[in-house]
């Protein structure tokens, strides 16, 4: 038995790395990624394609790991409202989370109590398991953040696009198929969203609720007022072009201001890295040549003196 703990120990650690792979490449690769490889193939090129088998049989161990998994009914909301912010839709997604999630805790907890890295510590070994439960989380919601932030960024294009499309006599439905697919590039993730609500409304589902489903997806606060504005001028008939364009000016004038807050908080930020890193070098070049001449001089006259 304590020799399978080295070779349980490898193999979590290798389901560990693949799982953290997986989930670092969502999207299969960026756009730029995607257009060079179809360059490649259309001029002759050979195209490399991925293992899909190997991938499925990762996914279905994790799937078959999240479905032993303990968990709580309470964290299944908001786990899933976290997997949609960081784009992932699928209903296997959350399994898939709760197997990496199970798989880093017994992972980190096996690598430590084998002693391949340190000496086996049991108390060691159990913190190690929570920090490994707790990671995925918040890896998690850094994910979903940074694409929330993505999102925000690309907001004030997309309006100023859409005030162009509907301004040309477009309906809002085909203005915004519009600018998801000339946002594709530039913003992704935004036009992802905005294709998405083009499916829903061909499949039936009133504006309003597929407006309110991408407020929902998202979670961004600007989408929400977006959405809250749309829905209040189809009701009352007023103009989509001078709401989206007052809108539009509106999340600009958002943006600067965030931007000025970022600027203002720059100096704040700054004072810790100059005390503890550049405050310490200067310190010794400056003080250092004239602390040694003074041990210098000083020693001599010390040992005379005795």
């Amino acid at each position: 038995m304590v020799m399978l703990l080295p070779v349980l120990a490898f193999l979590f650690a290798s389901l560990l790395v693949a799982a953290a792979a997986m989930a670092l490449s969502a999207n299969g690769g960026s756009a730029i990624e995607r257009r060079l490889g179809e360059l490649a193939v259309g001029g002759g090129g050979v195209e490399v394609k991925d293992n899909p088998e190997y991938a499925k049989a990762i996914v279905d161990a994790l799937k078959r790991i999240g479905n032993a998994a303990p968990r709580s009914k309470s964290e299944l909301g908001k786990l899933q409202k976290r997997l949609l912010a960081s784009g992932y839709r699928s209903h296997e997604a959350l399994y898939v989370f709760f197997g990496i999630r199970l798989a880093c805790a017994l992972g980190l907890f096996a690598l430590l109590i084998s002693g391949i890295v340190v000496a086996p510590n049991l108390f060691g070994a159990l913190l190690a398991c929570a920090l490994g439960y707790l990671l995925p989380s918040m890896a998690l919601a850094r994910m979903a953040k940074k694409r929330q932030h993505k999102i925000r960024l690309g907001l004030a294009d997309a309006l100023d696009l859409l005030v162009v499309s509907v301004e040309a006599g477009l309906g809002l439905d085909q203005a915004i198929q519009r600018v998801a697919t000339e946002l594709e590039f530039a913003h992704p993730d935004l036009s992802n969203e905005l294709a998405l609500i083009n499916l829903e409304l061909r499949a039936g589902k009133a504006r309003a609720d597929a407006l309110r489903n991408l407020a929902e997806r998202t979670g961004v606060e600007d989408i929400s007022s977006l959405v809250a504005m749309l829905v209040q001028t189809d009701k009352f008939g007023t103009s989509v072009a001078q709401s989206l364009r007052v809108h539009s000016e509106t999340v600009r004038t958002k943006r600067r201001q965030r931007a000025e807050e970022a600027a203002a908080k720059t100096g704040v930020k700054m004072v810790f890295p100059l005390v503890f890193c550049i405050f310490p070098a200067i310190w010794v070049v400056t003080i250092g040549p004239a602390a040694i001449k003074f041990v210098q001089v000083l020693m001599p006259m010390a040992a005379n003196a005795q």
